[in-house]
């Protein structure tokens, strides 16, 4: 559950919130609640899938064994890019909170340029072979969710600038129903870390018992966290004018940072307390992406469905070198785009996609192998498309142009192994 809760609370808490609250005000909380019923259809579905296939690769590895190759291969691409997204946004967002920590204005140059620096920095590390252990990962998860503990409960203590009616979950105040779809899609992509408990099938003891019980543990313990944070941040901010609230910042910000809504606490070294949460989270979060990211390249690699550099290991840090620096390489051009929202919209779109192709391999499982009912698989697949879909028509359109490159990207590789 720690390694779930190290991989899911990040960038999700810290911007994904703040972002929605911009968009859809007070209807954040009801999109958090319906992101989490869909979190845990996919976790229960991920959690059978590993159960009975205890692999590294998740559902790149899941849909090699139970549908086909082109779907297994779609998983893993549409993977590396949801997931370079997330790392492009999570380094977007501790640009943010380290230049407002700064008293620097926010532009397109700072912010790119802060979030290459970590990105690069962050990528050396990992070439150096210095893996995340346990025990770091116990510690930044431990910073981030002290940071969170303080600011729900201060936050609730406070005084806040607006009111929260009992109907808010009724009325959804100055969301739409449009707004309301497409936040629900962004903060699925916060609940979407608990993959990371399934990918671990091969190293944990009694994976059919304690797998499905660390998901579901996970995703309720994730939704309370968030719900408490977004009622906070509606509580501190002015529905009709939100990003106000970011006004000590020069351009106005695309998301609601929780250290600016800290300031408002009137408690000494508050905002502070949120900043060392911020940073420590995302920079766990950006670490543990560029590792997993990295492997997942050497894993197709090793399938012949990437050039054959990436399935090389370094001999002295034992770290896929090339994998490595192409998947920073990835990571840094989306960050150049500069927009938090455009990264973690392509972000929800993709892993929306990789989702539902989870969806599909649960419902394969047979009677014997299956550890609940179909219902929670057929929920999440026809959710997980139809979120899918409620991003900018863009972003989605972009998801399946990548989709198409994909499959030419593997038949052209197969066809070049088989010569």
């Amino acid at each position: 559950m720690m390694m779930g809760l190290g991989s899911i609370i990040g960038t999700g808490v810290f911007v994904s919130i703040g972002l929605g609250v911009n968009i859809a005000g007070s209807g954040v909380l009801v999109a958090i609640f319906l992101a989490s019923i869909v979190a845990v259809c996919n976790g229960l579905s991920s959690a059978q899938l590993a159960a009975n296939h205890p692999v590294s690769g998740g559902t790149y590895e899941y849909g090699h064994r139970w549908l086909s190759p082109q779907l297994g291969f779609i998983a893993g691409w549409m993977f590396l890019c949801a997931k370079s997204a997330s790392a492009a946004a999570a380094a977007l967002g501790l640009a943010s909170y380290l230049l407002q920590a700064a008293d620097i204005s926010s532009s397109w140059s700072s912010d790119v340029g802060t979030a290459l620096g970590a990105i690069v920095g962050l990528s050396l590390i990992t070439l150096l072979g210095i893996r995340r252990s346990n025990i770091a990962n116990t510690i930044i998860v431990a910073i981030t969710l002290s940071a969170l503990a303080f600011f729900i409960v201060v936050g609730l203590a406070t005084p806040g600038l607006s009111t929260i009616k009992n109907s808010a979950f009724l009325e959804l105040e100055s969301s739409s129903i449009p707004d309301l779809l497409q936040v629900t899609a962004l903060m699925f992509v916060a609940y979407t870390g608990y993959g990371r408990i399934a990918t671990l099938g091969e190293e944990i003891k009694n994976p059919r018992r304690n797998i499905p019980r660390a998901v579901i543990m996970t995703l309720i313990v994730s939704m309370l966290i968030y719900l408490g944070v977004g009622w906070v941040i509606v509580k501190f901010t002015s529905l009709g004018a939100a990003p106000n609230v970011t006004s000590s910042v020069a351009s106005p910000a695309e998301f609601i940072s929780l250290k600016t809504v800290a300031l408002q606490f009137n408690v000494p070294g508050a905002s502070e307390i949120l900043f060392v949460g911020a940073v420590t989270s995302m920079l766990g979060v950006l670490l543990n992406l560029l590792l997993g990211l990295s492997r997942v390249m050497l894993a197709m690699g090793r399938r012949g469905e990437m050039p054959a550099a990436t399935a090389v290991v370094s001999e002295s840090t034992s770290t896929p070198t090339i994998a490595t620096l192409a998947v920073t390489a990835i990571i840094c051009m989306i960050a150049a785009i500069g927009s938090v929202k455009v990264a973690w919209s392509f972000s929800a779109f993709t892993v929306l996609i990789y989702y539902s192709i989870t969806n599909l391999c649960a419902l394969r499982l047979t009677q014997d192998e299956r550890l609940y009912s179909v219902l929670p698989s057929w929920v999440g697949l026809f959710a997980c498309l139809f979120l899918a879909f409620w991003v900018a028509p863009q972003i989605w359109l972009v998801g399946l142009g990548l989709i198409a490159v994909g499959l030419i990207w593997q038949a052209a590789f197969l066809f070049a192994n088989r010569k």
